[in-house]
């Protein structure tokens, strides 16, 4: 080996130092960005192929599933249309891929190293995806809630729900 290769190796070790030092920060600045965007945590975690396959993936599913028509009609009050212009046979993809993408950048800046700690994240999309196919149905007060609320409000649970199991598995392993 010459000596370029052994620089590089601590040049390596040290930039991962360094990463290790900042991570913290990075770890919620790819979260956050993630949250934004699928497929931009990908991107500033140095993951490009992954993130240029998520984003094209992510805007093909919001186009084909109308989710900024359906987000823009909720918002000024126009439910019915909101309800008449989701697209099930794409929209359903969403949540699993939005929570997917965010899973997997926050993984690869150095988050979710507590076992299980995917639960959050799995559970999320899971009840989100549940109340997407539920948004149209469910009335309160014999009103339609707007198809958007519901599956950002069934996060709720799906976050509780991952802690929970999280908790009990890791609970039964301890003792």
């Amino acid at each position: 080996m010459d000596g370029r290769s052994t620089n590089s190796n601590k040049s390596d070790k040290y930039n991962k130092e360094k990463w290790k030092q900042i991570n913290g920060v990075k770890t919620i600045e790819v979260l956050l960005w993630s949250i934004i965007f699928p497929g931009f945590g990908q991107i500033l975690n140095g993951k490009y192929l992954k993130g240029i396959v998520l984003i094209p993936l992510i805007v093909l599913i919001i186009v084909k599933g109308n989710l900024n028509l359906i987000i823009l009609s909720s918002l000024q009050g126009n439910v019915e249309r909101a309800i008449q212009l989701i697209n099930h046979k794409w929209i359903l993809f969403f949540p699993c891929l939005y929570f997917f993408a965010i899973w997997d950048a926050y993984k690869d800046a150095g988050g979710g190293e507590k076992p299980y700690s995917s639960f959050l994240f799995l559970f999320s999309g899971y009840f989100m995806t549940v109340g997407t196919i539920f948004s149209t149905k469910i009335t309160l007060f014999d009103l339609h809630i707007a198809p958007i609320w519901l599956p950002m409000i069934s996060v709720i649970p799906g976050i509780l729900v991952g802690l929970l199991l999280q908790w009990i598995i890791i609970s039964k392993e301890n003792v």
